[in-house]
């Protein structure tokens, strides 16, 4: 019965073009450079009756989108392109179990939620997003060749237009996939700017380094410390690290359910 199910959601959805790709740092372990939202999956399988939940697949370079329709629950893959979907049994070569069966129609699992020592971050280098004066400041360790990193940046400018009470300050944490991107978040500290790091965002080459600092290097450092391994990652007042892209709307979401807790504490 299960089986007939995968079948027939696959061929419902078969003739769908896949148009929603974007670039990223490639599949395998790289998930902080990847993000599928509930939007996009609506537009994927638009003619399913209702998208549950959408998350990485234990498969890495996949996402499991889990749909339901006439009642019945079940879970469909989709590349990091979002260019194929795949439906039917995904076996664990370790262990042998069935991930498709083991995935639906189970509830979610809670997710662990990591914790940093904000006092082990140096902010000293931080570049600015916002008004100093705000009354929520987000730590925000980017990539400038992160092309997630560069989609997170654009909210973050929505975020701070829009609510003058949060901020962010944003560390340059350059990762080794990217070969060019240690020399720019260098020459980005030293020049401590904002406009070079948009600048590196949107193509344009930076200037050489100007400077011998070993800012990055500490970043670099501090990000493992304190578990950050992937950029865009976000480091919420309480501590809190929110690993990968989010949209303004859930940013400023996330902040407001902060301020609600610290009315009622």
């Amino acid at each position: 019965m299960r089986s007939l199910l995968f079948l027939l959601i696959f061929l419902l959805f078969a003739n769908l073009a896949f148009s929603f790709g974007q670039e990223g740092c490639g599949a395998g372990e790289c998930r902080s450079c990847h993000s599928m939202t509930m939007e996009e999956a609506k537009k994927i399988f638009s003619r399913s009756e209702k998208v549950l939940s959408v998350d990485f697949a234990e498969v890495p370079g996949l996402y499991v989108v889990e749909l339901e329709n006439k009642g019945q629950k079940a879970p469909l893959y989709v590349d990091f392109s979002k260019k194929y979907v795949f439906a039917g049994n995904v076996f664990s070569i370790a262990d042998g179990r069935n991930i498709a069966v083991d995935k639906a129609p189970q509830a979610e699992p809670e997710k662990v939620v990591s914790f940093a020592d904000l006092a082990r971050i140096p902010l000293d280098d931080a570049l600015l997003l916002g008004k100093q004066d705000a009354q929520w400041k987000i730590i925000v360790f980017t990539d400038p060749d992160c092309p997630w990193c560069k989609k997170l940046h654009v909210e973050m400018a929505q975020v701070v237009a829009n609510d003058p009470q949060i901020a962010f300050l944003i560390k340059l944490f350059p990762l080794p996939m990217h070969k060019d991107a240690y020399a720019k978040a260098k020459t980005i500290v030293c020049a401590h700017s904002l406009e070079l790091l948009e600048a590196s965002f949107a193509g344009k080459p930076l200037p050489a380094t100007t400077c011998d600092t070993g800012v990055v290097d500490q970043t670099i450092a501090v990000a493992g410390d304190i578990g950050v391994t992937g950029t865009p990652a976000l480091i919420l007042p309480d501590g809190r690290i929110l690993p990968g892209y989010r949209e303004a709307a859930a940013i400023v979401a996330i902040v407001q359910e902060m301020a609600e807790k610290a009315k009622t504490n």
